[in-house]
Order: structure tokens, then C-alpha cells, then sequence
């Protein structure tokens, strides 16, 4: 693997704990020693416990997706600290125990391990793009632990863990959207744009960037039944600094439809030189790389109307089954407590934790790992990311939750803010203005 990101392990669960027994259990606590543990005991607090292993991005070139977890689980855990669950009639004190992937498939992998082992949780949870997602899952689907994830399209859960969506997988779960979902998103805003319907195509060479460009899983082929053309030189490296090969080739192609998937740190390099450079398409669609706004802040006036899905926002009509929250209580809570503005994953990490509780609730026992795995199969649930039909699919182990799309737009409390355009699929969604093109010409 060139850069930690193309290829996760997946190790039967043999060869997952002959690997732990020749390493030590007492190294692997000390891999992931000095990082936090919440809900810690109070007095008076129950002698049941159940442990949640967390585990997201917290530094690295994908910490913009993990930035929001600091306040998720620390109001989580002050909430369960007075709310303890009620697990097969008997009151349960929650203890969070956090990791950080650092933005690394093999890190994520090994303090997974940790968890699973060393720490003994009973149900794993995991977010920030499935360079972290999939190899967590992985580790826990070898050593037989329920694991939930979330915030990643399921092809790249599914094919990219080797899966297929028909059988799925027995010990993890996925909450996202689909690739279908992204294209009808994509295709709707730049169908109210005029083009000349040819589309430059910036695919990362990880797992979420070959899945997007996949000819079968992956979008192509819709975008060519919509009447749009797909150009672009393949699959770039990540880490790449220097796009002026693929610069070079949507400018040639006049491509006036510009369609990523490519992280944070490689987009604003890419974004910065296509400026330089003289090419401006009439309309950018880019997934994963433009979620939260600290990336947008970044790149700075030229990402005004930058288009992105949008699985969260503080004007999504839902409710947390935890806390009672509405999507916009808990953005504001975030704001008041952080200084800074929402953000997508907020309400994804918050999610996670309905998800956990419920299935912990429904399953009667802790201990009861396939209980809770079949737990999670069954599952429905009323989040704050919306509604969750584990068993209703696209695929076994998916629920999926409603997509659209939005644009960065200058801001009010903040420099941009994410305003929704697009929800011709969720009009529940409100929208909170139109679908604009990008300032200046393709050159």
C-alpha cells in the first residue's frame, strides 16, 4: 500500500488474534495509551458499565472530519452520566473510550485491536471516511464485535471491505447514502446549470476515490445515461501537490462540470492551482474534501458556490431519540460550546450513539454480542440524521438516510456556510436558495 490508504487488512479471525498474541496484549494498551476515557464513575453512579469503543480521525490530513468528536462525546457523556441506560432491566453507566485513527487504514486497525482486547469494549463505533471506517470494521468483524459506522456511501463500505451487498457482512453495520444517492444529488444541481455537459473526473487512488470512479459500482455509468461525458487521466496519488496533468486535461476537454472525491488537504491544492492555472468549470460537485467549513475557510473566496452532498445540517428536520434535540439545538449547542460553526459530521458522530443505545436497549445483555449484532440488524430508529431502516437496505447491514445537496455560500456567524439547493428527492429538507454557478470561465 504507496500510502496507507489503498488496501485495509483483512485478517480472518485466526490470524486477528495470533497476530495480538505474538504482540502482547501489554503492548497494544500501550499503543493507545495516554488517550481519553469518558463517562468516567461518578458517586452514586450504577455498577453495571457498558463500554463503547470510538474511534475517528482526530489528527492527520482527515482531522477536519473528526474535529466535531471532542464535543459529541463529551456532551454524551455527560448526558449518560445522569441518563444511564437501562440495559435488560438494570441501570448502566456508559464509559466511552476514544481513539485516534490519525487519518491511517493500518493505525485504525491496530487501536481497533486495542479495543477490542485490551479495552473489552462491547459495541465499536467509527466515522471519518472509510480510510478509517472499513479497517475498524474489518478488525471487529474478525474478532466477532458489533461495530456500527457511518458517513461513507455503502459501495465503499460494502466492495471496498471485499463484501458484497446481497450477504453483507455479521458483526458490522453501516448508516450513509449511496453513490446512486450522490449522482441523483450531483446531477440535479448541474442539470440547472448550462454546460456543455462534459465532466473532468479528480478520483483519489483510496478506497472512497477507486470506488466513485469504479465503471460498474461506482458513478460513470449514470452520469453517461444522463447525456453527461466523463473525461479525466485517472486515479491521481494521494498526497499529490503538483495537479497540472489533470489541470491541463479538463481544461483541453472544456470541461465545465468539475466532479470529485479526494480529501480536504488534496482538494485546496487542486482548487489553488486550477485558479492559478485559468480553469474555472461552471459548476464543482466534490465529495468528501468539502464537508466541513474549516477546509472552505481555507481555500478562501474562490470556494464561494463550491457544491458538496449534505447528510446533516441544522435546518434537517429530525430529532434526537437521546437527548431530545432537534438538528438545529445541536448545532447551536456546538457553536456555544466550540466557538465554531457547525458542521456535518456533528450530527453523524451524535447518530452513532442513538444507534449504540438502541441496539444495547434492544439486545437485554452487554454481554450478548450476536444479541446486539441482530439487534443492530433489525434496527429502526428516528435519529437526528433522520429515519434508519437497517433492514430495508440498498444492501444487508445499510440504512441509508436522506441526501441532498448544497453550496458554500458567504456566511453570517461565519465566513461560509453550507446553504442546502438542491432536495428535488427529500423536500422535507428546506432549501435555502439556488443552485449557482462558479464565477468566472473555463480558459
Amino acid at each position: 500500500m504507496q500510502d496507507g490508504t489503498t488496501s485495509v487488512s483483512r485478517s480472518t479471525r485466526r490470524q486477528f488474534l495470533r497476530t495480538v498474541g505474538a504482540a502482547g496484549l501489554g503492548v497494544l494498551g500501550a499503543a493507545c495509551a495516554g488517550e481519553p476515557r469518558s463517562a468516567a464513575p461518578v458517586a452514586g453512579a450504577p455498577a453495571d458499565v457498558v463500554r463503547i469503543g470510538y474511534v475517528s480521525p482526530e489528527t492527520g490530513p482527515l482531522a477536519a472530519f473528526g474535529a466535531a468528536d471532542r464535543f459529541v462525546v463529551g456532551a454524551l457523556a455527560e448526558h449518560f452520566a445522569a441518563n444511564p441506560i437501562e440495559v435488560g432491566g438494570r441501570p448502566h453507566r456508559v464509559e466511552i473510550v476514544t481513539r485516534d485513527s490519525q487519518s491511517d487504514a493500518n493505525r485504525a486497525a491496530d487501536v481497533a485491536t486495542g479495543l477490542v482486547l485490551a479495552d473489552g469494549v462491547h459495541l465499536m463505533l467509527v466515522s471519518g471516511t472509510s480510510d478509517t471506517a472499513n479497517a475498524v470494521a474489518d478488525q471487529c468483524e474478525a474478532a466477532g464485535v458489533p461495530c456500527v459506522a457511518t458517513a461513507i456511501p455503502w459501495q465503499s463500505w460494502i466492495y471496498g471491505r471485499g463484501g458484497r451487498p446481497d450477504a453483507g457482512f455479521a458483526w458490522t453495520y453501516l448508516f450513509g447514502w449511496g453513490l446512486e444517492d450522490v449522482q441523483a444529488v450531483y446531477a440535479d444541481m448541474w442539470d440547472q446549470i448550462a454546460t456543455n455537459r462534459t465532466v473532468g473526473a479528480l478520483w483519489v487512488n483510496d478506497t472512497d476515490g477507486l470506488t466513485w470512479g469504479n465503471p460498474e459500482a461506482g458513478l460513470p455509468a449514470a452520469i453517461a445515461q444522463r447525456g453527461y461525458t466523463l473525461v479525466g487521466p485517472g486515479n491521481y496519488v494521494r498526497g499529490t501537490r503538483d495537479f497540472t496533468p489533470q489541470i491541463r486535461e479538463f481544461r483541453d476537454a472544456g470541461a465545465e462540470v468539475l466532479l470529485g472525491a479526494c480529501g480536504p488537504a488534496d482538494f485546496t491544492a487542486f482548487w489553488r492551482q486550477a485558479v492559478e492555472q485559468g480553469y474555472r468549470p461552471k459548476i464543482a460537485t466534490i465529495g468528501k474534501g468539502i464537508h466541513v467549513p474549516a477546509t472552505v475557510a481555507e481555500i478562501g473566496p474562490s470556494a464561494v458556490n463550491l457544491a458538496t452532498e449534505v447528510g446533516w445540517s441544522p435546518n434537517h428536520p429530525f430529532t434526537s431519540s437521546l437527548t431530545g434535540q432537534s438538528a438545529a439545538d445541536l448545532a447551536a449547542a456546538f457553536t456555544a460550546a466550540t466557538g465554531a460553526a457547525w458542521a456535518q459530521p456533528i450530527g453523524f458522530a451524535h447518530a452513532l450513539f442513538e444507534v449504540a443505545v438502541a441496539a444495547l436497549v434492544a439486545a437485554g445483555s452487554v454481554e450478548d454480542r450476536r444479541g446486539i449484532a441482530d439487534a443492530l440488524a433489525a434496527l429502526r430508529l428516528d435519529t437526528v440524521v433522520g429515519p434508519l431502516d437497517f433492514a430495508a437496505g440498498p444492501a444487508r447491514g445499510v440504512a441509508t438516510i436522506p441526501l441532498v445537496g448544497g453550496q458554500w455560500r458567504p456566511g453570517q456567524s461565519a465566513p461560509y456556510e453550507l446553504v442546502v439547493v438542491s432536495n428535488a428527492r427529500h423536500p422535507q429538507i428546506p432549501v435555502g436558495g439556488a443552485v449557482e454557478p462558479l464565477r468566472g470561465p473555463v480558459r
